[in-house]
């Protein structure tokens, strides 16, 4: 592994440790130069403590005494705290003595441990105690998404909570284009004034009767003219808010943590959601799809000559024919989970079920080059989710480790347990099922729409945390929407070595941060994710021929680079009437081989 690919490693795993978390909700996070008066109060609470010896078989000496306040033995990092590296590593290595019912321990080496002690005893403890917070929230309009369209320029609202009895709010405040509002009470409204296009930054806090401030949490506004709408009563203003702090409508996951704004108006047919599960509705001829439904038997193709099959696997031009009907069938019972799902996690549904469609093209079942489920995730693909979804990988590492351990967080569970992680992803994403009747488990399948979505969300905090640390700034303060997402995809699909390279390069020689620029940066191991984006985010109709563009008849087919391998001259392709196979995602890493990275983590 090089020394470049190292050191982004380490950036990785120190932003997992702590940037990730300021990262994710930034919008809406304590500004430089807050108050840090201490909200503190000391209470009395009756503790049972426990006292323990490390003893000496051999001498009986006592050579540790270790304190703690639950029941059972010391656990290791306990026994490691009181005790010191080298008492606690002959503790580990020491064993029963076979001479210790006769009394006679002189010649049994190591150490072996005795409940001493136990008493009830009150102790004095400081806690923290809550800080007062503010909610943000519009008054005079109910912007409703896409559009966001309000008929008069609205309020903005500010309600201030204090969580102590007997305390209260007395004043708020807004910083908003260089003035200073202030407004005495918990409930304030301060009007709003057109912005430009991307927006400005408001930073708000609140003071309180305990005699200290709140955070100083910050929004960022949009308040732009609509002009002459088509239809008579139609609003006059786009206005948006992205800020941890908004109590209106759901706003997009990833858009706050990348502090970006939607385009205004309608958006992309890639980045839409339709009002329903219906308005993802598709008929198009996915030709290894129909592959596998012949093999699994579930389409007659007596009257092919060919079996309906090509050499590669996919259907012949019989084959796609008789399957076309239950191919359209089968693309769409899974838009109702989709359209859930995104709904749920606040990411485009469209956009989830065209990364299926290019993927797997809806065949959820294991690759053969060991990729799993609809979105083809990799073990090593897995480490995106479990180190860059914080709520994820709590409530799933708790499944398959102790506790204990996951608290440590994934960065410092170690190498052992990091691939038991994976390898438990694996399993739940893959719906490969040989004894089931059409070889893949559909109710199984269904379930595994959620854990992609998670791990397009885990993406969107990688790619924050890349153009932030490459800028300096916030990503929606240097490159737009639409792009941000497209760097998602190219993050999912070759990874964040080949991304975060092309972004160096392109931040230093153009100073912008824009797909057209960061794509022109990438690598020749690495630049099949220009055409994966362009596939995935391409508006086309629902019967377009195939979601994959057509190949010239003696075109070499497109192939899906491990990021840092050099590709190998290919022999010239099995004839496919014209249809590629789908891309495969490598897993989004460097190229697996051994290396001594920090934690276990892949090169």
């Amino acid at each position: 592994m090089s020394v470049g690919v190292k050191a982004l490693w380490a950036v990785l795993i120190l932003a997992a440790i702590g940037v990730l978390g300021a990262l994710a909700v930034q919008t809406g996070a304590a500004a430089d130069g807050e108050p840090d008066d201490a909200r503190q109060t000391e209470i009395i609470v009756s503790v049972n403590e426990y006292q323990w010896w490390l003893i000496r078989w051999a001498t009986n000496d006592i050579v540790c005494v270790a304190g703690i306040e639950h029941e059972g033995q010391p656990t290791n990092l306990e026994i490691l705290y009181s005790c010191g590296e080298t008492l606690y590593k002959e503790w580990l290595a020491s064993g029963p003595c076979p001479n210790a019912e006769s009394g006679d321990t002189s010649e049994c080496p190591g150490l072996y441990i005795f409940l001493a002690d136990q008493k009830t005893v009150e102790k004095n403890v400081t806690i923290d105690l809550p800080k007062p917070t503010i909610w943000l929230s519009l008054s005079g309009c109910s912007p409703q998404p896409p559009l966001n369209l309000c008929e008069r320029l609205p309020f903005l609202v500010l309600t201030g909570e204090e969580p102590l009895p007997n305390e209260a709010i007395t004043a708020m405040h807004l910083s908003i284009g260089g003035r200073v509002l202030d407004c005495a009470g918990s409930i304030c409204e301060f009007p709003l004034e057109a912005t430009a296009y991307d927006g400005e930054v408001v930073e708000f806090w609140a003071e309180s009767t305990f005699g200290d401030e709140s955070e100083r949490f910050t929004a960022r506004v949009r308040v732009v003219d609509a002009g002459v709408q088509p239809e008579p009563g139609a609003g006059n203003w786009f206005v948006d808010i992205i800020s941890s702090q908004w109590r209106g409508d759901p706003q997009s996951s990833c858009a706050v943590m990348w502090e970006a704004f939607p385009p205004i108006g309608p958006q992309p047919q890639w980045l839409s959601t339709p009002a329903d599960h219906t308005g993802l509705a598709s008929n198009i001829p996915f030709v290894f799809l129909a592959g596998e439904l012949i093999r699994s038997g579930l389409v007659d193709v007596s009257v092919c000559l060919d079996a309906g099959l090509l050499a590669n696997g996919a259907a012949s031009q019989c084959g796609v024919e008789n399957a076309r009907g239950l191919v359209n069938d089968w693309q769409d019972q899974f838009d109702a989970e989709i359209f859930r799902v995104a709904d749920n996690r606040l990411i485009p549904a469209q956009l989830l079920k065209n990364l299926f469609a290019q993927e797997s093209q809806f065949w959820p079942g294991e690759s053969d080059i060991q990729e799993f489920g609809f979105g083809r995730i990799t073990e090593l693909g897995a480490d995106t989710i479990l180190l860059w979804n914080l709520d994820f990988y709590a409530q799933f590492c708790p499944l398959v480790l102790h506790e204990e351990s996951c608290g440590k967080g994934y960065a410092f569970i170690g190498e052992e347990n990091q691939e038991l992680l994976r390898g438990a992803l694996v399993v739940q994403s893959d719906a490969a099922c040989p004894t089931c009747t059409v070889g893949v488990d559909l109710a199984h399948a269904q379930t595994t729409v959620d854990f992609f979505a998670e791990t397009f969300v885990a993406n969107c905090a990688q790619v924050a945390f890349l153009v932030s640390d490459i800028t300096g700034v916030i990503p929606g303060a240097v490159s737009t929407y639409e792009d941000l997402w497209r760097f998602t995809l190219a993050n999912y699909n070759a990874g964040p070595y080949c991304l975060a390279k092309a972004m160096n390069v392109a931040w230093a020689q153009f100073g912008v941060m824009e797909w057209s620029t960061v794509s022109s940066r990438l690598t020749a191991g690495c630049a099949g994710a220009i055409a994966y984006v362009d596939r995935v985010t391409a508006d086309r109709l629902s019967s377009d021929a195939d979601f994959i563009p057509t190949l010239a008849p003696d075109a070499t087919p497109y192939m899906t680079p491990v990021p840092g391998v050099t590709p190998q001259p290919t022999s010239t392709p099995v004839d496919t009437n014209g249809y590629p196979p789908p891309t495969s995602d490598p897993g989004g890493y460097p190229p697996p081989e051994p290396t001594n990275t920090p934690a276990g983590y892949p090169p």
